[in-house]
């Protein structure tokens, strides 16, 4: 490719926004599309950030965070409507995974150290695309999607977020924004632990005695729905003012892990092909005697460091679309969110997720209003 061609392609992928929304190149007229729907200059945007890790103080609201652009010819600017937040962010905003993750975003060891600051936290959004790269094929601007934003890149709790296609699907039009940024994160965690390292399927799990260890948070409802559609017989632990809330979704059996040892009550029980853990602790200890011996059962466990849990399940760029497309076409899994928050009230949100006993996602509604 010439120098001039090499000219060519860059100024395609900068953003309409640094050109002041002029008409597009004559030789552009007949493409399908335009590359993008920014109409005037922006160099700028509100965001909630992180200058350092630390506890909820650390949060910081500013309206001159750093206007994303499209660098890569298969990303699309997404403007985010809605924010799912999820235990990871808390982790993150603390500082775990610090070093993995600046691996991830500099291999080469190129920046400085600190140089992911200010970070933008929110791993889920949903959101419309503003402008697309030249190698989107199948999204356009104005497209209706959502997605789970890997760790590594900026997240949901701003105006704007960039992200490669293939970590977006289409929002059903059956949800609203605030209903799909519950989504797709648990759904990328809930299906790698239950497909990719539990070995279940829809073929595969009629009949499976599946045990849920705190059930009634964001990944445990997921889980839950996912595995009665395919078939399999639930039992789930929570605190007792959750049970009715989690038989709903389709639990066949709940243990009240506030009513004595959960394990004595647990042990009475037939033994399990399969046991997913939220909750860690010394459940490891004694959740191995709870499965069937000899019969290929496993424990598959949430609460390890996150980032092995990133490399070791799979939870990265395609399973993340992977994840959403189960849960929105070919399940209906409905969402479940315990509580929505102003944009303002990001702090507010953080720390209803600290207190943990969730029922459900705690969603950031980031901006009002249709496509």
């Amino acid at each position: 490719m010439t120098s001039a061609n090499i000219l060519v392609h860059t100024r395609l992928l900068v953003p309409l926004r640094k050109a002041c929304a002029r008409n597009p190149p004559s030789r552009l007229q007949n493409q399908s599309r335009r590359i993008s729907t920014s109409r005037r200059c922006r160099d700028v945007m509100p965001a909630w950030v992180i200058d350092k890790y630390g506890s909820n103080d650390v949060l910081r609201f500013t309206r001159n965070a750093g206007f994303p652009s499209i660098t890569y010819p298969n990303e699309v600017m997404v403007k985010v409507f809605a924010a799912g937040l999820n235990p990871l962010d808390v982790s993150m905003r603390g500082g775990y995974g610090a070093a993995t993750l600046s691996m991830k975003r500099d291999p080469l060891s190129i920046s400085r150290s600190g140089s992911e600051f200010p970070l933008i936290l929110g791993r889920d959004v949903s959101g419309v695309i503003m402008e697309c790269g030249l190698g989107v094929k199948y999204f356009q601007e104005r497209d209706e999607v959502w997605a789970a934003i890997p760790p590594w890149k900026q997240g949901s709790l701003a105006e704007f977020v960039v992200l490669s296609a293939n970590e977006i699907s289409w929002k059903p039009k059956s949800l609203s924004h605030t209903e799909a940024a519950a989504m797709p994160y648990v759904a990328a965690t809930a299906w790698s632990a239950l497909v990719n390292t539990g070995g279940l399927s829809k073929d595969k799990c009629g009949n499976k005695r599946i045990l849920i260890l705190g059930g009634s948070g964001g990944v445990g409802t997921f889980a839950i729905q996912l595995l009665k559609a395919w078939g399999a017989h639930v039992t789930v632990t929570c605190s007792q003012n959750a049970e009715q809330f989690v038989r709903g979704l389709g639990a066949d059996h709940v243990v009240d892990y506030t009513d004595g040892p959960v394990d004595v009550s647990l042990s009475g029980l037939e033994k399990f092909d399969l046991i997913l853990d939220n909750v860690g602790g010394d459940t490891e200890r004694w959740a191995l005697g709870l499965l069937k011996p000899w019969s290929g059962s496993k424990y598959v466990t949430l609460v390890t460091p996150f980032m092995q849990n990133m490399d070791r399940l799979g939870v990265a760029d395609g399973m993340m679309q992977t994840a959403a497309t189960v849960a929105s076409k070919a399940l209906k899994i409905r969402p479940v969110v315990e509580e929505t928050f102003s944009f303002c009230q990001v702090p507010q949100a953080f720390q209803k997720l600290e207190k943990g006993h969730a029922r459900g996602k705690t969603v950031v509604r980031v901006s009002t209003g249709g496509t």
